[in-house]
């Protein structure tokens, strides 16, 4: 889109506040400073799962964030990763370090992304590794039938829903790499623990997880 037709959307479709969505005072800004003054600091917690070392999240996953989230997801926001990567990434640096090999994520299955568009994960990933210095980089894969885990009730059900979806694309990419494994919410840790597992099965030397949210416990 050339400057002008740049300018006519933001006439007719002025930006919006990504929380909380009203329209700014000035400029294009896509946060509000009642919104940006809210953000919690990057924070962390005792594991949920197993399989991993540490995880790391931007947000709670409450509130105008859960709706946001909604937006980004399912409501054709995928521009929102442009604001959500350097949360991501500072929730990296605060509470993880950078001492990693890899960055990598938690993939959707093919069919999934076919319909949805885009897979949210890897946008976060994207957006974060450019904070980061750090490309992303496939090393799973979904199988196509696994019951999306939001629509699946308690942690047990959870992790029997999501017990074998993963397998690792290529042993060699991960074998003997500290792996930083983006995921987009964390609320049981079912899904993080089993990609997680699969990786070091293959040989990774250490995996922590970041996430843009976690849901309250």
């Amino acid at each position: 889109m050339n400057a002008f037709g740049r300018a006519v959307k933001e006439l007719l479709w002025p930006p919006r506040c990504i929380l909380c969505r009203r329209l700014p005072e000035t400029g294009a800004e896509r946060l509000c400073p009642g919104c940006r003054a809210g953000l919690p600091e990057p924070f962390s917690g005792p594991r949920r799962g197993s399989g991993y070392g540490r995880w790391a999240a931007a947000l709670w996953y409450e509130g105008r964030l859960r709706e946001s989230f909604h937006r980004f997801k399912f409501g054709g926001c995928g521009f929102y990763a442009e604001i959500y990567g350097p949360w991501l990434a500072e929730a990296v640096r605060k509470q993880l370090g950078t001492d990693f090999d890899l960055l990598t994520y938690v993939p959707i299955s093919p069919l999934r992304r076919r319909r949805r568009g885009f897979d949210q994960s890897l946008l976060l990933a994207r957006e974060a590794g450019k904070a980061l210095g750090m490309e992303p980089v496939r090393t799973l894969k979904k199988r196509n039938l696994v019951k999306p885990q939001s629509r699946t009730l308690g942690p047990q059900a959870r992790q029997k829903n999501v017990r074998g979806a993963f397998r690792v694309t290529d042993p060699d990419l991960v074998r003997g790499r500290r792996l930083l494994l983006i995921d987009d919410v964390l609320t049981s840790g079912a899904t993080v623990s089993e990609a997680s597992r699969v990786l070091r099965a293959a040989g990774a030397r250490s995996v922590d997880v970041a996430v843009l949210a976690a849901a309250p416990k």
